[in-house]
């Protein structure tokens, strides 16, 4: 087994030793606020081991990280029927981009942009019978912890600015891949964004995502193959336009969020939550990404 613990020690030392630190969101006003000096990182290992430094039991709002719960629950309802509204290819572009919804006839490239996040969360408007309850169920079921909440500030600040999501939202509507309300979706679209997580908690929630399916009680979300899906959807489309980069960097499949916060995870091994809120020019943690190299610089451990 490797030193987790002190390997996550030498990271952190390093990191802040690190003057540059990106620069924190602020086209979503509750976000401006967070202290760019935080920096967390917790890895949960196969055998349910916990190793943890810095600021990794500090919530924080995961933003685009919820979309991966998101499309779990869509796929655990309607199975590969999911895929006729959204797609699974890398988009290139930036996570807010509309320019491909036109050219492909309102069917989102992937379900982690903004656009096939917003189909994601029509499905699950659909559904659902209280679609904010459950979804926070869902989430808080998956982690085996029931003080996960949704932070309703950050979905106002969300929805006060969130103005590329309204066209994306009404061009998706125009073709007929939207089925309910665009205020409805994006009001539950913006509250599915501002869940508050820590590091660990993320650990736990994606604990089924290393484990074939079965979250840290053994109770099972998803089959095999979904879990193959959806895993090879977080390394292709995880980072936006930056995902090459990050498989190239880091090896593993991820998702980010623009509140700081990634998750990562090798198959049958272990995941890891870093949080470090300053952004590189694409959207993801800076710190966080260059995190997540050395550890698996340091362990030699990735899926290449």
């Amino acid at each position: 087994m490797k030193n987790f613990q002190e390997i996550l020690h030498t990271i952190t030392t390093d990191i802040k030793a690190i003057s540059n630190r990106g620069t924190v969101a602020s086209y979503i006003p509750e976000l401006a606020h967070v202290d760019p000096t935080k920096f967390g990182i917790h890895l949960l290992d196969i055998s349910q081991n916990n190793y943890s430094t810095g600021n990794a039991n500090e919530a924080f709002s995961i933003q685009s990280i919820s979309k991966v719960f998101s499309v779990s629950q869509a796929f655990s309802i309607l199975g590969d029927t999911l895929w006729e509204r959204v797609d699974v290819e890398p988009s290139g572009d930036p996570f807010n981009h509309l320019s491909l919804l036109e050219q492909e006839n309102g069917i989102p490239r992937n379900p982690f942009i903004n656009a096939g996040a917003i189909v994601i969360a029509d499905v699950l408007y659909t559904h659902l019978k209280n679609p904010k309850e459950d979804f926070l169920a869902y989430v808080r079921n998956m982690a085996n912890d029931n003080t996960i909440n949704y932070d309703e500030k950050i979905a106002l600040s969300e929805k006060n600015t969130g103005y590329r999501n309204y066209a994306a939202a009404n061009l998706i509507k125009s073709y007929g891949n939207l089925k309910n309300d665009v205020n409805d979706v994006l009001d539950f679209y913006f509250l599915q964004c501002s869940l508050k997580m820590s590091c660990k908690q993320l650990t736990n929630a994606f604990f089924l995502f290393i484990n074939r399916g079965k979250c840290t009680q053994g109770k099972t979300f998803l089959n095999v193959n979904q879990i193959k899906r959806i895993n090879a959807i977080m390394l292709t489309c995880g980072f936006y336009n930056e995902a090459g980069e990050f498989a190239f960097e880091v090896g593993l499949p991820g998702k980010s969020g623009v509140g700081g916060g990634i998750i990562a995870l090798l198959p049958n091994k272990f995941c890891v939550a870093t949080w470090s809120p300053g952004l590189n020019e694409r959207g993801n943690s800076k710190l966080g990404m260059l995190a997540l190299e050395k550890l698996t610089t340091a362990t030699g451990l990735s899926i290449f």
